[in-house]
């Protein structure tokens, strides 16, 4: 039984000196510290924003259109019928097609967060794991979602010093 215990206080000696250490950033109060991350937000929202009102001026006038249809559709021949059906359905194509352009997964809006975020993001786990290796961290988790981290301890967060090593100040 001593044996065991004996075996057993090494192994935990062992492990203990062997420790990692641990730290963790909020992504999110970092990058909201960054003014050139602000400016590509704003002129992602500002894009957003007019491309949005683009497709529902579309939008609208195809309602239009739509409304005009059904309310003359009775004086219409069948040919004519045939003729603003497929002029309608063209329309809700050309929509569909322009909502994937501006915001589909490889949308306009996707390559500009790309073109202006991107770098940025980067440039910020750039600077983490150049504190990761000075502190000699092991593992730095990302609390700006939370959802993983039940309990932080503000010793231990490192958001600050990223900021500095970026060169800004929080």
């Amino acid at each position: 039984m001593k044996k065991v215990i004996l075996v057993s206080f090494l192994f935990f000696i062992a492990i203990a000196s062997y420790a990692q250490r641990y730290a963790y950033v909020d992504t999110q109060y970092i990058l909201n510290n960054i003014p050139a991350y602000k400016a590509a937000q704003d002129k992602l929202d500002q894009l957003s924003y007019e491309w949005q009102q683009e497709l529902e001026n579309k939008r609208e006038e195809l309602d239009k259109l739509s409304k005009e249809f059904r309310s003359e559709k009775v004086l219409l021949t069948d040919e004519m019928v045939k003729k603003r059906k497929q002029q309608l359905e063209q329309k809700r194509q050309q929509l569909q097609e322009l909502k994937r352009k501006y915001f589909g997964p490889e949308g306009q809006l996707y390559q500009k967060r790309q073109e202006l975020v991107k770098p940025i993001q980067e440039e910020v786990y750039g600077a983490i794991e150049r504190i990761a290796e000075k502190g000699n961290y092991a593992v730095i988790f990302d609390a700006a979602g939370k959802s993983n981290m039940l309990y932080t301890d503000p010793s231990y967060d490192k958001s600050d010093e990223v900021l500095k090593e970026l060169g800004y100040k929080n």
